[in-house]
């Protein structure tokens, strides 16, 4: 993979150097004549969380004793409790247009644990270079560039300007994490654009959909401490989704995703429409080791322990064709996100839609010479997720299969300038193989500053 990566940017910087050479002026003039510009920041978030119990009945491996009372799915951590989530440092370097440099440092990561809440407390969530002029969603440019960036980046088909704290269902089992590998990005034409990438993967492994992860395949499971019968996290109810990118993995299969997009906008160019359709396409790794948990990822995942439980795949090729749409407008924004999958031969369909608007309100108080309450931003999200697939009865985790309803709500209110508070429920209904259905809300509220 190293030495596919190092040729891929080699390209793509032959292909680049033609289009800067273009360019009237240098990317010191473009930036006023500051050359190069260093800037940093700091984010933080706390929370109050109110965790619905729920309890789904599960035939555990022979070789797990199951807990007294029986073996059950069962909400990660139920009840209320007070919580800081994250510290994340941001970096960036940019000089002029055309070069720019960026890392997103994460301490605690109590929310993004992946995949137990054993795994690592440090995080290094974004480190990238970029090389050239990259647009973002319904932008359209001034004038037709390209771009190459390099490193461990969020993928492009991604909703980043979320208006909630929580996740819907598409977005954790898709694109939540950060990949690794190279991108490259052009416009043919100001408003028709092309995304390209080859990258490590995400690896596959199972998550709650709600704020914990949740624990799974821990080794508490089979050698429980002294005294204890209980787990500090449970299982929660998990679905397939693509984990984290730990370790870079020189030797493996990359992943190669492609998008083809149109944009346009009108008014002052802040109101756009954006249409992407893309695709995404790996073999899957017969096993990856993960911190936390004696599952491993991929193939070794989907034919559950010991190999005696498999689910019924048919390949090792892992694709996902999918579609996006952007729409702001005025205060107005909405997304929604399509994705089919292909998982080794098992379907999986995914749906999510989200709708917000921002309101500007009027001056009415002020604190040290800012305003308080500037805006407020209610938003409201649904997403479902539909498997065309069934596990075997001892299967550790059969919500993978269970079909699912997700829709968030809620309203984010900015109290001063970098401090805003998210108050935002969840709730999710998943139908069971019986046909009976369970829920496993969640009541979020976030306090987040940003300097």
């Amino acid at each position: 993979m190293r030495k596919i990566l190092s040729l891929a940017v080699m390209l793509c910087l032959f292909t680049l150097a033609p289009v800067l050479a273009q360019e009237d002026d240098s990317p010191a003039e473009e930036a006023g004549g500051k050359g190069l510009e260093l800037s940093w920041g700091i984010e933080g978030k706390a929370h109050y969380r109110d965790s619905e119990l729920s309890k789904a009945p599960v035939m555990l491996p022979p070789q797990v004793t199951p807990p007294p009372g029986g073996a059950f799915l069962e909400t990660v951590d139920e009840g209320e409790h007070f919580e800081v989530s994250v510290l994340t440092l941001f970096l960036d370097a940019v000089w002029g247009e055309s070069l720019a440099a960026h890392a997103k440092l994460d301490v605690i990561d109590l929310y993004d644990r992946n995949p137990t809440s054993e795994d690592h407390k440090f995080d290094v969530d974004e480190v990238w270079l970029r090389f050239g002029r990259e647009s973002q969603p319904a932008v359209v440019p001034e004038r037709p560039g390209i771009y190459v960036k390099v490193g461990k980046m969020p993928k492009w088909e991604r909703q980043n300007d979320r208006h909630l704290e929580s996740y819907g269902l598409v977005s954790t089992a898709f694109n939540r994490f950060e990949d690794a590998g190279i991108e490259l990005g052009a416009d043919l034409g100001r408003h028709v654009y092309l995304r390209l990438s080859a990258t490590q993967g995400n690896p596959l492994f199972l998550r709650d959909p709600n704020a914990l992860a949740g624990d799974n395949g821990t080794s508490f499971f089979l050698t429980p401490p002294p005294g204890q019968t209980r787990p500090p996290l449970q299982s929660g109810f998990p679905i397939f989704y693509d984990a984290e990118v730990e370790d870079l993995d020189s030797d493996g299969d990359l992943e190669l995703g492609g998008g083809l997009g149109f944009r346009t906008s009108w008014g002052t160019g802040a109101d756009g429409l954006d249409v992407l359709v893309w695709t995404y396409r790996r073999e899957l790794a017969d096993n990856v080791d993960l911190n936390g948990t004696f599952y491993g990822g991929d193939l070794d995942l989907l034919r559950g322990p010991l190999d005696l439980f498999p689910l019924p795949i048919t390949s090792n090729d892992k694709e996902e064709i999918g579609g996006n749409f952007w729409l702001y407008l005025g205060g107005l924004s909405v997304f929604a996100q399509y994705v089919d999958q292909d998982l080794a031969g098992l379907g999986r369909v995914g749906l999510e839609g989200e709708v917000a608007y921002r309101f500007e309100l009027p001056v009415v108080w002020g604190l040290a010479g800012r305003q308080l309450f500037p805006t407020i931003a209610p938003a409201i999200r649904y997403s479902k997720l539909d498997p065309d697939y069934r596990t075997p009865p001892r299967f550790p985790a059969p919500s993978v299969a269970w079909e699912w309803e997700k829709l968030d709500y809620g309203v984010r209110v900015e109290i001063v300038e970098g401090v805003d508070l998210t108050l935002e429920y969840a709730a999710n209904t998943f139908t069971l193989f019986s046909g009976r259905e369970l829920t496993n809300d969640e009541l979020l509220g976030t306090l987040r500053f940003k300097m």
